[in-house]
């Protein structure tokens, strides 16, 4: 067997989750050949930790099929930092920014936000969270986080951990009944001091929870943030879709690409009989979705148990981890990665400077 042979039999190997083959993903690295012996390396520029075991078996048994007697194959993620609005720059230790925003409130951003971010960190992510919802935070209680971040030099904050991930919100910094009666100007000071000023750790996926609606603080937002791309949360209802559209033209006024549209509250099942209904109307994110262009990343049920895990502080993807709704935002996690992955990369660090000097 040779090396083109190995290229050849790959092509036809097809990821489920991107699907599109290993070859033309760029995804297959140091082939070595050494007569029926076949060693090679799978990189994904997505997480993909529950997905590993199963993509290394394709890839063995599709080999072996194809006439190689041993096969090794060693699959594994990079993340890579990319590209985001003109005339901005990637922060330094933040790769890739998700702005997880809805048009109205109400429609369960924040939970799906949270969830969005436990799952990209439970696929082997490097996950933060920015709350940026100031005038009503509620990621330190959605990730039962207490206490109030330190400065270890006088000038940066130290994300607290919540469930394994960094993050970092004006709940931590106040107290808990104190209202936010800020102006707009305030309130997009404050973010910016919170993303710049967070001492974040070699952060893979920075997940901005957003505020509602798509007012000035939403537009200097996502004018001055460098965001790779946004997940736009709506339910069914015709009334969250009108704001949900009114999301989707902010952000393409400012240039940034939306990954999809998450449809939270798609069906409640009744947790006593098991009766389905569509409470807020069905087929919304479908039509959206077909008038946009863009996809539906997934859909969501009216649960009970989502609300109960995050109120304690333990979101669904922590709480139960193997459920159906877990999986659900796993999914939908994996749908945003393999989006991000497929851009174009961030190369402004790898762009030679130029220094004028008098000689």
């Amino acid at each position: 067997m040779s090396p083109d042979r190995v290229t050849e039999l790959l092509k036809s190997l097809i990821d489920p989750n991107t699907g599109k083959d290993l070859v033309s993903m760029r995804s297959v690295r140091n082939v070595k050949v050494d007569g029926g012996n076949v060693s090679l390396d799978i990189e994904l520029g997505y997480p993909a930790a529950s997905q590993i075991d199963g993509l290394r078996s394709a890839v063995i048994k599709a080999l072996r099929a194809g006439g190689a007697a041993n096969v090794s194959a060693n699959v594994t993620s990079k993340i890579v930092a990319h590209a985001v609005q003109r005339g901005l720059k990637v922060l330094p230790n933040v790769k890739n920014i998700i702005a997880v925003s809805s048009g109205k409130g109400g429609v369960g951003k924040s939970t799906v936000a949270v969830n969005l971010a436990l799952a990209l960190a439970a696929e082997g992510a490097r996950v933060g969270m920015l709350d940026a919802d100031i005038y009503g935070p509620s990621q330190p209680t959605m990730l039962g986080i207490s206490g109030k971040p330190e400065s270890v030099d006088g000038r940066l904050l130290e994300p607290l951990m919540g469930h394994g991930i960094q993050a970092i919100s004006i709940g931590m910094l106040i107290d808990a009944d104190q209202p936010m009666v800020w102006r707009g100007p305030m309130v997009t000071q404050a973010l910016q001091q919170l993303l710049m000023q967070t001492n974040w750790q070699d952060v893979d996926y920075l997940v901005v929870d957003m505020p509602p609606g798509t007012g000035d603080i939403q537009l200097t937002l996502s004018q001055q943030v460098p965001v790779t791309g946004a997940v736009v949360v709506t339910t069914p209802q015709d009334i969250a879709l009108v704001d949900a559209k009114k999301g989707f033209k902010m952000f393409e006024k400012v240039g940034v690409p939306i990954f999809g549209l998450v449809e939270n509250m798609a069906i409640h099942v009744c947790s006593k009989c098991g009766h389905q209904e569509h409470i807020f109307g069905e087929g919304g994110a479908a039509r959206m979705s077909a008038e946009y262009g863009v996809p539906v990343l997934g859909s969501l049920p009216l649960d009970l148990r989502i609300r109960e895990q995050t109120d304690s502080g333990r979101p669904t993807v922590v709480a139960e981890p193997d459920s159906d709704i877990a999986q659900a935002y796993k999914a939908i996690a994996r749908k945003v990665a393999i989006a991000i992955a497929e851009k174009g990369k961030d190369m402004s660090l790898k762009m030679p400077t130029i220094k004028v000097s008098n000689t």
